[in-house]
Order: structure tokens, then C-alpha cells, then sequence
């Protein structure tokens, strides 16, 4: 079990600026796009991936576009260290107050068009994992974009948006918050899975796991177990909640069969 470290989408893009910028002093390659600006890569051809047999609602509007497979350009990377940034994300919407937790519309999709034209093409964290383990082919720019909590706005605005540039997400999903007012229904989470989207635990209650030591197994076991049952999929990663860890926590990451999980790096 490995722990990846991701950034909040406002750090993520402050830090890709200020790469840009030092690009010319590096002689080591790079994750991001150099300076100049790169001929823009076609997303690769889609189809599904899901590894569970799901049929969505015929209620739910959003076209189901499949998930990437490895094209000609695809590279074997790995094993061993390999460069792959991770952006976290949590509401695609406009808020009625200032709030670094939500990104309007408009601007993801701008951020969407942008990774897509520097040639960066979505993976997901099993994917990352088994590079890194054993080594296969990813793309020449692979990137993770994980959703925490299990918003609505999800579904609703950052499906459709990434769809049209051949990208799927991860999203970690709260079990309690699931099927509630203002969340995403077990229905819409099983038609991202189908499109390709990973589905990971988030806990039941999305408690600071460091202050509810007593809630450790629940939070961490029970929560794969549920998720697993309701939703038809495998659940193979765990993002802590607030990004908080201690050796117990761990240890139940363990014991609960996750191949990895998800923190947070350094914001500033």
C-alpha cells in the first residue's frame, strides 16, 4: 500500500505557473509542458473499462463517453519512481461566497481544455500503482484529477465537461453523504464507474481520523465494504479525510485491502 500526495486544483496551478517559468533552468525533464507552446495531442480513442457490469438509470441525462485505452504513443514507464501530478478538486460550481473549495464551471472547463492541449491524458490511481509496482504502458503525460466528498455539481458539471476532452476522474465518495441532498445517488456514481471513472472510499462520516481514533475501523474498513456492496464496483483506494493520517490509520488502510491511498502535499 503506497500513500500519494495530491494538490488542491488553486496550489496545483500556482505550482505549474511557476515551473513554467524555472522551465529554462532545469536540465532534467519535466512533467509539465515547456515554455513553448506544444502541439496539441488528440485525446486517445475511448472505450469502457469499468470492471463491474453496470446499468445506468435511463433517467440520467449525460452521455456516457468511454474511458481511454493505451494508443500507439503510449510508453512503458516503470517500475519505480514516475512523475504523475495529481490534482483535488471538490465542488464544480459557482459559490455564493469566496471559497477555494469551488471552482466555477467555465474556469474547470478552461483548466480541462488547457491540460488537454499541453497533451495530458487522465489515468487512474490502480493504473499509477501498477507503473509503479511492475511497470506498464501509460501515456507521455499521464495525470490523476480526483473529486473529494461526493458533490452533486460532480455529476452534474465536471462529468459532462470532461467527457468532451477524453478525460475521466476519481471520485471519493463519503458513504453517508451518498444518495442525500446536494450529493450524488448511487445511480449517477454507477454511470461515472461505466464511463471509466474510478470510484474511492472517502470514510462513512468523512471524520478527522486522528481526533476519532475509536472510528478508525468503520471509517477506514466498513466504508470500502459498503461502497463495494452498493455500488457493484471495486473500491481500491482511500483518500483520508482533511488529508489527516496517524500509524493506526494506516495499519487499517492495510487490513482493508486498499492498494493505496490519497493525502495532501505541500499547498504553498
Amino acid at each position: 500500500m503506497m500513500i500519494l500526495m495530491r494538490l488542491p486544483e488553486i496550489a496545483w496551478f500556482f505550482s505549474l505557473s511557476s515551473i513554467l517559468l524555472l522551465s529554462g533552468c532545469r536540465n532534467t525533464p519535466l512533467p509539465f509542458p515547456a515554455t513553448e507552446t506544444p502541439t496539441p495531442t488528440p485525446a486517445p480513442t475511448q472505450t469502457p473499462t469499468a470492471t463491474a457490469t453496470v446499468t445506468p438509470s435511463p433517467s440520467i441525462t449525460p452521455t456516457v463517453t468511454p474511458s481511454p485505452i493505451p494508443t500507439a504513443t503510449w510508453v512503458a514507464q516503470g517500475p519505480g519512481v514516475i512523475t504523475v501530478p495529481i490534482i483535488l478538486y471538490h465542488h464544480i460550481a459557482v459559490s455564493s461566497v469566496t471559497s477555494n473549495y469551488y471552482v466555477p464551471p467555465e474556469k474547470f472547463e478552461a483548466q480541462m481544455k488547457l491540460l488537454h492541449d499541453w497533451g495530458y491524458s487522465t489515468i487512474t490511481t490502480q493504473m499509477l500503482v501498477e507503473a509503479i509496482r511492475n511497470g506498464i504502458p501509460l501515456p507521455p503525460r499521464p495525470i490523476i484529477i480526483t473529486f473529494d466528498d461526493g458533490d452533486a455539481s460532480v455529476y452534474m458539471n465536471a462529468f459532462p465537461i470532461m467527457q468532451k476532452y477524453g478525460f475521466t476522474g476519481v471520485a471519493y465518495i463519503v458513504y453517508y453523504y451518498m444518495n442525500t441532498d446536494g450529493y450524488m445517488t448511487s445511480e449517477q456514481l454507477k454511470q461515472l464507474a461505466a464511463a471509466g471513472w474510478e470510484i474511492g472510499s472517502h470514510s462513512l462520516t468523512h471524520k478527522n481520523l486522528q481526533q476519532f481514533a475509536d472510528r478508525q475501523r468503520d471509517e477506514i474498513v466498513e466504508s470500502r465494504r459498503k461502497l463495494e456492496a452498493e455500488l457493484g464496483v471495486p473500491v481500491l483506494t482511500f483518500a483520508y479525510p482533511f488529508g489527516v493520517l496517524n500509524n493506526s490509520a494506516v495499519n487499517y488502510v492495510r487490513s482493508a485491502g486498499y492498494i493505496a491511498t490519497m493525502g495532501l502535499g505541500p499547498t504553498t
